[in-house]
């Protein structure tokens, strides 16, 4: 019996998180559930959208199920998905982007790998308010160590690159694509201009690259990445990135398989894993009963794969992948016109799956 924490979210959340569970008890893996809530209405009761025990569950469980969780825009709480990694240590972020046939998108061959940096970067969350104290302070500092001026209006993000986790997520990356049989790591930076953070990146990536000489090494700079994988996406197979060049990345190699609903993601450290979709809660959808799961039900073959019921993955991917390819019963966003009359609600597409798996009809 696996004991796996469970975490519905917010917005669409919930619905596609029901999905993904009756989806997985379709597979006959046996799992005891924990449930935890977080999010807007935690934070709305308790004063903070992840409670303590939340984090205790999962440190009790090692492994995570989590639903999409809403993020306020320039106000509010911070990320709960930054808090969770931060408070674990979840160092990887881990996210496939592998095209199936059916899915609608303009290439034929996709099979992608985003490994993002976690920790570290504009993402943590080191910041200066406009007008601060401190803010003005570090101004004045700043203009003493190096003779530029920032304007005084200014706020301000630390960008902080280290030797230790560059180093580590890194050879993540390596072990990933060895484990996998992947055949290439590329590095993406921006070492041509930021040569004390990015470049700090690229010359750790490289010495660690000479551990695995049976993995191919390159890297490029980020601008050009982008155009690349819009170009000639079969080129790449594993992309490590620093944290924001991650983010952006990961969203534009979605757009190649399909979109977000394709996408799934994880989020990772030494000993500890929390699987979840990579799109957010969209909460104006919240009850409609409408949104794609399947980045989240492939984010749960992700997790069978992770506690070592590789049987079980293998078989839901390619339910999964007969679902999509068959184009009937999927929803709006994965048909020609997103008015379909045909297109499938969240919970039949969990429908179809199960029944894929256990060879009822449909």
């Amino acid at each position: 019996m696996h004991r796996i924490t469970l975490i519905p979210g917010d917005g669409v959340g919930p619905e596609i998180t029901e999905a993904t569970v009756r989806v997985l008890e379709a597979t006959g893996v046996p799992i005891q559930w924990d449930t935890q809530e977080a999010g807007e209405e935690v934070y709305r009761r308790e004063g903070t959208p992840l409670p303590d025990r939340v984090i205790d569950s999962i440190r009790r469980n090692r492994v995570a199920l989590k639903g999409p969780v809403t993020t306020p825009v320039g106000r509010g709480f911070r990320s709960v998905n930054v808090m969770l990694r931060q408070a674990l240590d979840l160092y990887a972020c881990l996210r496939p982007c592998k095209l199936y046939r059916g899915a609608r998108t303009r290439y034929d061959r996709v099979d992608l790998v985003v490994v993002r940096e976690n920790t570290e970067d504009l993402y943590a969350g080191i910041e200066f308010p406009k007008g601060g104290r401190e803010t003005l302070g570090l101004i004045e500092y700043i203009e003493g160590a190096t003779g530029k001026r920032i304007r005084e209006d200014s706020g301000i993000s630390v960008k902080p690159i280290s030797v230790s986790a560059t180093e580590r997520i890194v050879d993540f990356a390596f072990r990933y694509a060895r484990d996998k049989g992947r055949r290439k790591v590329t590095a993406v930076h921006k070492a041509n201009i930021m040569k004390f953070s990015d470049g700090l990146f690229l010359e750790v990536a490289r010495k660690v690259s000479e551990r695995f000489p049976e993995i191919g090494f390159e890297d490029r700079i980020v601008d050009n990445m982008c155009m690349q994988l819009v170009q000639k996406p079969e080129l790449y197979d594993v992309l490590v990135l620093p944290n924001l060049y991650g983010d952006i990345v990961s969203d534009l190699a979605a757009g190649l398989i399909g979109g977000l609903g394709l996408a799934p993601g994880a989020n990772i450290g030494d000993d500890i894993a929390v699987f979840e979709p990579t799109h957010g809660s969209a909460p104006r959808y919240k009850g409609l009963n409408k949104v794609n799961p399947l980045a989240m039900i492939l984010s749960a073959v992700m997790m069978l794969g992770h506690i070592g019921e590789g049987e079980a993955a293998a078989r839901l991917e390619r339910a999964v992948a007969e679902v999509v390819s068959e184009g009937r019963r999927v929803t709006y966003d994965m048909k020609p016109s997103p008015d379909d009359p045909t297109a499938a609600r969240t919970s039949e597409v969990a429908d179809a799956i199960i029944e894929k798996l256990t060879g009822g009809g449909g």
